[in-house]
């Protein structure tokens, strides 16, 4: 069964820095469930068919021009009917001054009122992209999520394998630390999924034979970075010289978390092998992948070998031309 989420009322206001014109008392109990916004239109003339109470409202100009028609006490008949199906807030844009028979109620049916400065566009675009990360799907995976070259990178594997220790050596190659040890991931869109660290472990790395270091305080602000797309998946797992690993990177094999499928590479680990190095590598190839470009195909193709793909999206190469 899915997990529904919520956003507290007051973190919209802080996030939007969002005006209080009326917010009743019980304001902190007030929990946005619904990612989506309405802007009542049919809604004013009476049509509630399709009208979901648990979308904020927002008024611009196209609405307040068009309750300006009205009289007065059509206006507050009009409102009135609108406001006691009880939205969860209602948002005024371009600073417009709100009409007298919307604040009495919003008092009434004890609906926040709320007002911005920002264009109705913006105000939507700002609210909806913010919901979709405060109420999307999320899991937490075990793991550990860095920034690399712009690529954001899952590092997965079982516990001891090195993940971490791989982690504090490319920060100190530059590069940023997002989680270690709980990636909580969310799936903010139908094709993106955003890592970030739990609030209260963030920042923290676990080291065996050392402890618990906060790379932010040894490593500095730019070693760190709250939340990052997810573009790779990459898992380690000690070298087993019975198994055979991918050797030309032909093709691109899938994950798939929360529904979204994302690039996975299959890393051994022996000593001596230099772990930062090669995930720095992958990054870079990862980006030149996603632009196009495949450095065994061109190696094939100058070599003069064919290749095709099969049913199920796997290379195959002839190798009766070589």
């Amino acid at each position: 069964m899915a997990v529904a989420f919520t956003v507290p009322l007051t973190n919209v206001i802080k996030e939007l820095s969002l005006e209080k014109i009326y917010t009743p008392e019980n304001e902190e109990g007030i929990l946005i469930s619904s990612m989506d916004v309405s802007r009542p239109g049919l809604e004013l003339t009476g049509f509630f068919d399709y009208y979901d109470n648990t979308r904020i409202l927002v008024i611009g100009n196209t609405e307040n021009a068009f309750l300006a028609r009205f009289t007065s006490e059509e206006r507050y008949r009009v409102l009135q009917d609108l406001v006691s199906r009880k939205p969860p807030a209602i948002i005024i844009c371009r600073n417009l001054q709100p009409f007298e028979e919307l604040l009495t109620a919003c008092k009434l049916h004890e609906v926040p009122l709320l007002r911005t400065a920002d264009t109705t566009s913006s105000l939507v675009a700002a609210l909806v992209s913010y919901m979709s990360v405060e109420l999307a799907p999320r899991i937490t995976r075990h793991g550990v999520l860095v920034e690399v070259y712009g690529e954001g990178i899952l590092l997965v594997g079982d516990s001891g394998v090195g993940k971490s220790e791989t982690a504090i050596e490319l920060i100190k190659r530059g590069h940023r630390l997002i989680a270690d040890d709980a990636v909580e991931i969310r799936r903010v869109s139908k094709k993106s999924l955003v890592g970030s660290a739990p609030e209260n472990i963030r920042h923290f790395i676990e080291l065996r034979g050392i402890g618990i270091i906060n790379a932010r305080r040894i490593f500095g602000m730019g070693a760190v970075k709250l939340t990052e797309k997810i573009d790779i998946l990459i898992s380690l797992e000690l070298w087993d010289n019975s198994k055979v690993y991918d050797r030309m990177g032909m093709d691109n094999e899938f994950t798939e978390i929360l529904g979204i499928r994302i690039p996975k590479l299959t890393i051994p680990v022996k000593p001596g092998r230099n772990l930062a190095v090669i995930i720095e590598v992958a990054a870079m190839n990862n980006r030149q992948k996603k632009m196009g470009y495949n450095a065994a195909k061109e190696l094939l193709a100058s070599l003069g070998m064919e290749y095709s793909a099969d049913g199920d999206g796997q290379t195959k190469i002839n190798w009766n031309n070589y």
